[in-house]
């Protein structure tokens, strides 16, 4: 493991490592006592904080989100178009961080309510998707719609396409294109 000492940044490529990691981890980049007994802690950045001290450790890991394609009963893919950023007014599928005491396919389930007011059915798995680069592993789901999706202020704009009419060019994140392509090949 690596100990940085973001008071005096690494350099690569012409980029200081510390701030190319940053945005992996900025609850620990200003970090540099423990928590707990507040002695200077020993720091991994972007992964860990150890204390010497008296033992504190935490691990930090990127965060499950969990998604669903919805398919209508017409075989159509229901998309919306995203009120927030990242990604605002781009479309996805339902999706979100899944909380702790609750599964993926349930989080995937309130999701889909939350974000589309639709109840799901979680089928398949289509895939789960990821990157170093990135805070999140995203695992998607088929799922069967059931009800009329209406918009919310996370979704200004719903529609059901065609697996011929997805808005390739419009699409929120690299996953989502992923995630429909794994899910509609060919």
């Amino acid at each position: 493991m690596r100990n940085l000492a973001l008071a005096e940044p690494h350099h690569h490529a012409g980029r200081s490592i510390a701030c190319m990691e940053a945005s992996l981890n900025p609850a620990l980049a200003e970090a540099r006592f423990c928590p707990r007994c507040g002695q200077p802690a020993e720091i991994d950045f972007p992964q860990r904080i150890v204390c010497p001290h008296c033992g504190y450790a935490a691990y930090y890991n990127p965060k499950p989100v969990a998604g669903a394609i919805p398919i209508d009963d017409r075989g159509r893919v229901i998309l919306l178009r995203r009120g927030f950023d990242p990604g605002r007014g781009l479309w996805t599928f339902p999706g979100g961080f899944v909380d702790l005491g609750e599964s993926v396919e349930d989080a995937a389930r309130r999701e889909a309510d939350e974000e589309l007011g639709i109840t799901i059915e979680v089928q398949e798995l289509v895939g789960v998707y990821s990157r170093a680069e990135d805070r999140v592993v995203l695992v998607v789901y088929r799922a069967r719609a059931s009800g009329t999706p209406h918009t919310t202020p996370e979704a200004p704009e719903v529609r059901a396409f065609g697996v011929d009419e997805l808005p390739w060019d419009e699409l929120a994140f690299w996953s989502t294109e992923r995630a429909l392509r794994d899910a509609f090949p060919g």
